[in-house]
């Protein structure tokens, strides 16, 4: 267009033969043809800034790993009256009263509780607060071993909070340029599709809601974009080669048809064998992971799969990762671990501690007198009906305006006792019943129960009690602002070590010929004690127990009764009496419920069962 008219133009002019004329004809071509250069000028810059953002098509990742200040190597030295600790480059004096000792860093670097045995100081290194959704704290276990008379040393390793993000630009259908962003560990950028501008330097990827804007670095060929909060702009770097380790399912053989390998064993407890040991079709089983290793990554990708364990025969048999998780990479259990703060209420009642269903849950915390908002109703809510969900009180986690709702609860400052908030909520229903409401905050007072029943901080409790009768030596437990444990969800631990609880009752409450908890415990929480109903049209109405999820599935003609703990995102434990089999999932759709209930619904019965039957 724009030749055409300039050549139009000078055409004009020639057939012009006064100056008066060559004036008034270029006056009246201006007055046309400005606005048509205008036009095109636009037309040109959106082109250029077209070719420039087209530079940026591909795919960009920026890993952190957010390491907490004070981590390494703990001494504690008793030799002299004042007892001192040293740590991550401070010295701290230690305080000690018969066999325990504590000390905290100052500017809330940390804290350690710990506790004298004969040749070792067991105890937990409370970090500083995460970068977590929710801003918490974690308990991990440690163990100090007694080097010579007085003086103790081990190494701390606190939970690393890891955040890898991959920025995918390409072409869309009608030609313009979108992206998507990809958050294996808490999927912060689920169901956002952006449309990528670049001017100059600046990048912007935009979207109706929630836009981004960064800059583009010619020189370095890098993105910056400011996208963790506070933190400083993170630093994209283009990845080639599939060198993008939490983006594609598998990165070494990715090409390759899929082999399987039996487990490893490892000194945690486990005897392996493999699938054709205990009767499973390797073929079957197979078929899933290949689904899952081509998966295309995208934000429809229903398959965000991250490990996927099976156990049969108490063995465990079957042991793949996917997206950047290993074996000895601790995964966030969400609502998973709620099913831990009733195992530990059956293990306080199977050791003399005054505790069980029928405890009236009011009695157990006379230091929270006066309680608010008090009603008969409160005095008949019994820890049974905590445990089941059906306490009564104001609590739905899928009513945003309960006060009791999840993220109600661990924002509101004003109470950092999250079990004492939860307890003077207001009665809104009789306690018990068959239609449980799901609220994490009941099963947090279930935690807060076993810590006032045994006089016990509870993450001493689980790791006693628990964690180390299972093996199970690396986790990192979240806490409340008050230092107290949560047992509404967020453990985390290594995925072998999470299977352990499903096995543990499917044995019936024994571990490696040890037992744990009583046969009449598991039996307890493993009854159906009502039903939830469905939130969703995937779902189907389900059971509930102490903790547990129930259902029915159909596989080649067969009716199979299971029950899961679960969690947010994927996580998943899943025990099946009928085929002694253990199968468990962590994965990485947060919020997507869509996504990972069909995991548990329609993957298992499809793949899995499938592969134990004729």
């Amino acid at each position: 267009m724009l030749v055409v008219i300039l050549g139009y133009v000078g055409r004009a002019q020639s057939q012009v033969y006064d100056l008066r004329c060559t004036l008034i004809s270029l006056a009246r071509l201006t007055a046309v043809v400005g606005p048509l250069l205008g036009l095109c000028s636009i037309g040109l810059a959106h082109y250029v800034a077209r070719n420039e953002a087209e530079s940026l098509v591909g795919l960009w990742g920026a890993e952190q790993i957010l390491v907490p200040m004070v981590s390494g190597e703990l001494s504690i030295d008793a030799r002299y009256p004042r007892w001192r600790a040293s740590f991550g480059g401070f010295d701290a004096a230690v305080e000690h009263s018969g066999d325990r000792v504590s000390f905290t860093l100052p500017g809330g670097q940390g804290e350690f509780r710990g506790r004298i045995t004969p040749n070792s100081i067991r105890g937990h290194w409370m970090q500083q607060s995460s970068i977590d959704p929710y801003n918490q704290r974690y308990a991990s276990p440690v163990d100090l071993v007694q080097v010579s008379a007085k003086v103790w040393r081990g190494r701390v390793t606190p939970l690393e909070y890891r955040v890898s993000l991959y920025l995918s630009i390409d072409h869309a259908k009608d030609g313009t340029l979108t992206a998507f962003i990809k958050n294996p560990e808490a999927n912060f950028f689920a169901r956002r599709t952006y449309t990528v501008e670049l001017k100059g330097d600046s990048l912007t990827l935009a979207h109706p809601d929630v836009p981004e804007a960064g800059t583009y670095d010619r020189e370095t060929d890098r993105i910056f974009i400011p996208l963790l909060n506070s933190y400083p702009p993170l630093a994209f770097t283009r990845r080639k080669g599939r060198n993008a380790i939490g983006f594609y399912p598998q990165i070494a053989g990715q090409n390759d048809d899929y082999v399987y390998r039996s487990p490893v064993a490892k000194n945690d407890g486990w005897a392996t064998a493999s699938l054709s040991d205990v009767g499973l079709e390797e073929k079957g089983i197979g078929k899933l992971v290949e689904k899952i290793r081509t998966a295309v990554p995208s934000p429809e990708n229903p398959l965000n799969i991250h490990s996927l364990l099976i156990a049969r025969h108490g063995k465990l048999v079957f042991e793949e990762y996917f997206y950047g998780s290993s074996a000895d990479r601790t995964h966030d259990m969400r609502s998973a671990s709620k099913t831990l703060a009733p195992v530990l209420v059956g293990i306080a009642h199977d050791h003399g501690f005054k505790i069980g269903p029928d405890t009236p849950v009011y009695s157990l915390f006379p230091e929270y007198a006066p309680i608010a908002n008090w009603s008969e109703q409160k005095s008949r809510i019994k820890l049974e009906d905590f445990m089941n969900m059906a306490s009564g009180l104001a609590i739905d986690d899928v009513d945003s305006a309960s006060p009791g709702e999840e993220s109600h609860v661990q924002e509101q400052k004003g109470q950092p006792d999250w079990c004492r908030y939860t307890l003077d909520l207001p009665a809104v229903r009789e306690p018990g019943g068959d239609h449980p409401i799901y609220g994490s905050a009941n099963i947090n007072v279930v935690g807060c129960a076993v810590r006032n029943a045994t006089s016990t901080w509870l993450p001493e409790f689980f790791d006693e009690y628990f964690a180390r009768p299972l093996q199970i030596e690396t986790y990192h437990m979240n806490l409340m602002p008050n230092g107290e444990a949560y047992a509404g969800g967020g453990l985390y631990m290594r995925p072998r070590d999470q299977l352990k609880l499903g096995q543990l009752y499917l044995s019936g409450g024994i571990w490696n010929g040890s037992r744990i908890v009583s046969q009449d415990w598991v039996k307890r929480s493993t009854i159906r004690h009502g039903d939830m109903r469905p939130r969703m049209d995937i779902d189907v109405r389900h059971g509930y127990g102490y903790g547990w999820h129930f259902r029915d599935c159909q596989a080649n003609g067969r009716t199979f009764h299971y029950y899961w703990a679960g969690g947010n995102g994927g996580q998943l434990i899943i025990v099946v009496p009928e085929l002694d089999m253990v199968v468990g999932f962590t994965g990485g759709d947060y919020t997507e419920f869509r996504k990972y209930l069909r995991w548990e619904i329609e993957l298992m019965p499809q793949y899995v069962f499938s592969a134990a039957l004729p």
